[in-house]
């Protein structure tokens, strides 16, 4: 018995697996769905919402929502389109992003997306909130002006590194990313080769010493927009036939 699915995504007939997600199958056909709060390593955490698709007229994350055979979806319309610029203008407002001075530029998700949806400045007012710098780890800075609560890092440490070194507390404006530790970051079991610090997608977890060390102009999303990779297997198998 096949474990062939077919869909349909945007008019685009796709074959995906059985198990496979709608973000899944959607990467395999070359056909890209935004996202932050996924990567492959990871389960995945539908936090962000970025991927949200329309399935029979019902909004669903592709993330998690299993495909199904002949599943009708729908991802590149204006009105979804539309939303996803207004969580991501939400994302910028809400923290301190500094692109021009980040060590992240060219590299960060979040900003790479904005460029994808031609946001070139927030249209929410700034909120500008206080939030610390723990600089106390000899490796590793955890800046929380940037951090747009994705859960990567908490998912990776737990699921990767096996540990705990990352979690969430607090509500609403109040939720922070804290660590397992009294207060600060040099307190927990983070070491430098850990899963979590590659998993995240903006400039809150850096490692130190190693700034720049790829000049801005040769970094990932500088070459290329976010989602590149994936659209161009849609193209490499259009060639083929």
């Amino acid at each position: 018995m096949s474990d062939a699915i077919t869909l349909t995504i945007d008019e685009v007939e796709v074959t995906g697996r059985k198990g496979q997600t709608i973000l899944q199958a959607a990467d395999d056909a070359g056909l890209y769905i935004p996202r932050l709060c996924w990567v492959k390593k990871l389960k995945p955490g539908a936090t962000c919402r970025l991927c949200t698709v329309m399935v029979n007229n019902r909004p669903v994350a592709a993330c998690t929502q299993p495909i199904t055979e002949g599943m009708i979806v729908l991802h590149d319309t204006e009105p979804l389109n539309r939303y996803r610029r207004n969580l991501i203008d939400m994302m910028f407002v809400e923290g301190n992003h500094m692109c021009p001075v980040c060590e992240k530029s060219g590299n960060c998700e979040l900003q790479a997306l904005a460029y994808r949806f031609g946001i070139t400045a927030p249209q929410y007012p700034y909120l500008f909130p206080r939030r610390p710098v723990d600089a106390s780890h000899p490796d590793v800075f955890l800046d929380q002006n940037r951090c747009i609560q994705c859960g990567r890092c908490v998912r990776a440490s737990q699921e990767l590194d096996g540990k705990s070194v990352f979690q969430f507390f607090g509500r609403g404006a109040q939720k922070k990313l804290g660590v397992n530790a009294e207060a600060r970051l040099a307190d927990t079991n983070l070491n430098l080769t850990d899963e979590a610090l590659n998993s995240c997608p903006v400039g809150a977890l850096l490692r130190k010493r190693v700034g720049y060390a790829i000049p801005v102009g040769r970094r990932l999303y500088d070459l290329q927009p976010i989602g590149s990779e994936i659209e161009a297997k849609a193209r490499r198998a259009a060639n083929r036939k």
